[in-house]
């Protein structure tokens, strides 16, 4: 089975993941999951894996295979897993589970290498582009800082007291990061390297960006510069597009919780693609269409 240049996984109430062609919105693979309801979905930066987060368990998935099993299985988180990523090199996973931890897989060896405890569900984990670092925001609306290097948290803070961190995204560059809240704000960051080598957090600017509750935040990539963009998801079934200098508005996107996965044209404004074959509402997706890393 010959490996497409872009992979597009989606994952569905419905209990199923599939695979589409990105261009043509054909589906061409999928897996049944009935243990429970996949949270996340992430792939690998080789585009060899796909890594399905459930309850508790995440299962690891061969891209280029038919077969309906996963390769591996990591299951020492209790409770739903609501993030799930990689290092650039693809050697280790890292995890943020509603059980309050964080933990970090060695994709060479079997078990959890490590865990940190939040104290809270966790709802989001970011990789910090230095590799070093992981930044976690839980249901208490802590955003905590995870030292790789010293194995410990180094930095701690809470925008809104009570107020849950659904989602955090930093820029490719390390320069940024965001936090997203049940409350539809969004608060902005500058990241300074300290006098050490922890990060330290610079308030830059507090976005109110949705009437809902914000379901995603991402930052664009490096390949939109020198534009650098932040794309919000809320329960006001709004996807908005923001420019970063200044945060205005550039782009609002209406959408709505239904079967499909849509692909939407920057310029425009108008979805250009529409992915239909779930059975029951679309839950998370994952895209990989980057060039392979050629190293960390």
């Amino acid at each position: 089975m010959s490996q497409p240049s872009v992979i597009l996984a989606t994952a569905s109430y419905d209990h199923t993941i599939r695979f589409w062609e990105a261009k043509s919105g054909r589906c061409y693979r999928t897996i049944q999951y009935p243990e429970s309801q996949v949270n996340r979905l992430e792939i690998t930066p080789d585009k060899k894996y796909l890594a399905a987060a459930g309850n508790p368990h995440i299962r690891l998935f061969d891209v280029n295979s038919n077969s309906p099993q996963p390769v591996m299985s990591y299951d020492s988180h209790t409770s739903n897993v609501t993030a799930v990523g990689f290092q650039c090199d693809g050697n280790w996973m890292y995890s943020g589970s509603e059980d309050g931890t964080v933990k970090i897989w060695d994709l060479r060896a079997p078990g959890c290498q490590r865990e940190y405890e939040s104290r809270a569900a966790v709802n989001t984990v970011v990789l910090h582009p230095n590799q070093t670092e992981l930044i976690s925001g839980d249901q208490n609306g802590n955003i905590r800082v995870w030292d790789l290097t010293a194995n410990s948290c180094s930095c701690e803070l809470v925008p809104e007291v009570d107020t849950a961190v659904r989602s955090l995204t930093v820029m490719w560059d390390g320069s940024l990061v965001v936090a997203a809240n049940n409350r539809g704000t969004c608060y902005v960051w500058r990241l300074l390297r300290g006098t050490q080598t922890m990060t330290n957090f610079e308030p830059l600017h507090k976005l109110q960006a949705h009437d809902g509750y914000i379901l995603k935040c991402l930052l664009s990539p490096e390949f939109c510069e020198p534009h650098r963009y932040l794309a919000t998801a809320s329960s006001d079934h709004t996807v908005k597009i923001w420019n970063v200098d200044g945060f205005t508005l550039e782009k609002t996107l209406v959408a709505s919780s239904d079967t499909t996965a849509r692909l939407w044209s920057m310029s425009t404004g108008e979805d250009i693609r529409v992915y239909q074959g779930h059975h029951k509402a679309t839950v998370c997706c994952a895209l990989n269409d980057g060039a392979e890393p050629s190293s960390c």
